[in-house]
């Protein structure tokens, strides 16, 4: 049977500004350890430590645009936009424009603090 989602939990967040983390499907909204689907709101100017996490994700961008720092350069993802990075790739997300993204992020497995790898500061 269908199980309605009927709100998330709300996030704590990593970075520069306060960013709303929004997890419908996950470890604690759901407890699903196999995926986690979670809507970001990140204000301008927002960015956070870089990271090597251990699972892919899928960063849908629906208004905005989402900045992706990587090994080789630098990728800006726009609303409408997609971007997949994969685990133990080397990243680091940031919004640099003052209205700053709305954006759906899908990590596969589910999102772990003890697997996102960020970079000391």
């Amino acid at each position: 049977m269908p199980e309605l989602i009927g709100s998330p939990s709300v996030v704590e967040s990593a970075g520069t500004k306060p960013k709303r983390i929004e997890e419908y499907v996950g470890r604690i909204n759901t407890g699903h350890e196999s995926v986690s689907v979670a809507r970001m709101t990140s204000p301008g100017g927002w960015e956070e430590p870089g990271q090597r996490p251990e699972f892919d994700e899928v960063t849908l961008v629906l208004s905005g645009r989402v900045r992706v720092e990587h090994e080789d350069g630098v990728l800006d993802v726009t609303a409408g936009q997609a971007v997949l990075t994969r685990a133990g790739e080397w990243i680091r997300y940031s919004t640099p424009d003052e209205g700053g993204a709305e954006y759906v992020a899908i990590c596969l497995p589910a999102f772990s603090p003890d697997t996102v790898n960020r970079d000391d500061d």
